[in-house]
């Protein structure tokens, strides 16, 4: 089962190679909900916080070269899905739909959201990697 979670923040601190976005379960309670810090690399939380913002540069940079890709190809991003977690480390997968068909393709959950969050497409984590980081 598949929970469906927001980007509730994202901390961006210099001089640190090492940044973290938070998922926030969407439909729990204030208080119940559950949220867990995903650690990402300094260019990932500022292709995240570039794309939430909605700046644009001269040239497109990764994600929005990804994103174009999807556009052209006729296909659409459904949904993120963060799967597992293996020795403290996510993996997540894009599913996109292609002239009708399902398409699963593995990704680094940054790459994910940072593909995703420009166009709100939604995040879901699967219900046993929730329930293992919660519990942490």
């Amino acid at each position: 089962m598949e929970v469906r979670m927001d980007l509730s923040r994202i901390l961006i601190q210099d001089g640190s190679e090492h940044q973290v976005i938070f998922l926030r379960e969407r439909n729990g309670e204030a208080e119940s909900a559950r949220e867990f810090p995903i650690v990402i690399g300094d260019p990932e939380a500022l292709a995240i916080d570039r794309r939430l913002k909605g700046y644009k540069k001269a040239r497109p940079m990764t994600h929005d070269l990804m994103a174009e890709i999807i556009t052209r190809l006729n296909a659409e991003l459904e949904k993120i899905v963060i799967n597992d977690l293996k020795d403290q480390t996510f993996y997540a997968k894009l599913v996109l739909r292609l002239n009708g068909e399902v398409v699963e393709v593995d990704s680094r959950p940054s790459d994910a959201i940072a593909l995703g969050v420009a166009s709100e497409t939604p995040i879901y984590v699967n219900e046993k990697v929730l329930d293992e980081v919660c519990r942490q």
